[in-house]
């Protein structure tokens, strides 16, 4: 008897009027994953997603709450499992990869396993949601360090003790975002693993918005850049004020050395106030870094409480 056979896999998809199409990913997946228990998490449909999915064999909650990173979180906190296999309702992402991500999981014992589209599908991958995902997926690598390539897949495979230590603040589509950023900051084996990424079939409609999810998500990243690297984060606004204080400061001291006059005083008191300001910036980053690395450590003993994957 395979690992696979003998572990709880659970098959999560958040799902928002995705009638047309939730039973092809239920069946596929039922199919691909004998024994696997499939959980629809409807997040509160206007068309008929809860009674196909049921039909199919799937477990079906609802999530009243709007947003796919309520939905996760409803997932995560809800469900056990000892292998998670996370993919949207569209039935866009390949089934057939999802043993061999489960495999390479088990096999390197990690924690997520991403599940990196490639398509020669024009309509399916457009150019406007390829260039976002490259931009932000270098914006999160330049802050956090390595990452994936293709950050914003829906299409991933957990351990249990991912799942359960992930803290899902997210509310939106830049959830994805938060999971890459919770494996970078914990330090977490991870590893990628193409799949194929079809186009939606017809009668089913993207929910997402290029421009506004993509500014949703660079806030996001902003504010986990705050929350995670905080003395990187307001060093920034003290470097900032600091040469702004600088620079308006040459030429009073060029004045002041030449005549011994300060004529200039409210730009004399602008120089101190920015000075200052940008001491308090660094002050606060110093603090909030050292609390961070308390809350981190608190986070990584919770996530090596839980027994990691692995053959062994």
């Amino acid at each position: 008897m395979s690992l696979q056979s003998a572990l709880r896999i659970a098959v999560l998809v958040p799902c928002l009027n995705e009638a047309s199409t939730i039973a092809t990913v239920v069946r596929d997946f039922k199919s691909v994953l004998p024994g696997c228990e499939v959980y629809v998490f409807d997040n509160d449909s206007t068309d008929a997603t809860t009674e196909v999915a049921r039909d199919a064999g799937a477990h079906v909650r609802t999530v009243a709450l709007r947003g796919k990173g309520n939905v996760i979180r409803r997932m995560f906190a809800d469900v056990e499992a000892d292998l998670y296999v996370l993919v949207d309702g569209d039935d866009t992402y390949d089934a057939h990869a999802a043993p061999k991500m489960i495999d390479l999981l088990l096999d390197e014992g990690l924690d997520m396993v991403v599940g990196t589209r490639v398509s020669e599908e024009h309509a399916a991958y457009r150019f406007g949601h390829r260039f976002g995902n490259v931009l932000l997926t270098r914006c999160v690598s330049s802050i956090f360090g390595r990452t994936f390539t293709d950050m914003l897949s829906g299409f991933r495979v957990f351990s249990r003790r991912y799942a359960k230590s992930f803290p899902a603040h997210s509310s939106g589509f830049e959830t994805e975002t938060e999971l890459t950023v919770h494996a970078l900051e914990l330090r977490m084996p991870v590893a990628e693993s193409s799949t194929v990424y079809k186009s939606r079939p017809v009668g089913s409609a993207s929910k997402l918005n290029t421009y506004r999810d993509g500014f949703r998500i660079l806030v996001t990243i902003a504010k986990l850049f705050k929350t995670e690297k905080p003395l990187a984060f307001f060093s920034l606004g003290f470097g900032l004020c600091a040469l702004i204080s600088i620079l308006l400061a040459i030429p009073l001291f060029d004045t002041y050395i030449r005549t011994g006059l300060v004529p200039r005083l409210p730009t004399a008191l602008l120089c101190v106030a920015l000075m200052l300001f940008g001491a308090i910036l660094l002050i606060c980053g110093i603090v909030l870094d050292t609390v961070t690395h308390g809350r981190t450590e608190s986070k990584r003993l919770a996530y090596l409480a839980i027994r990691g994957p692995g053959r062994a």
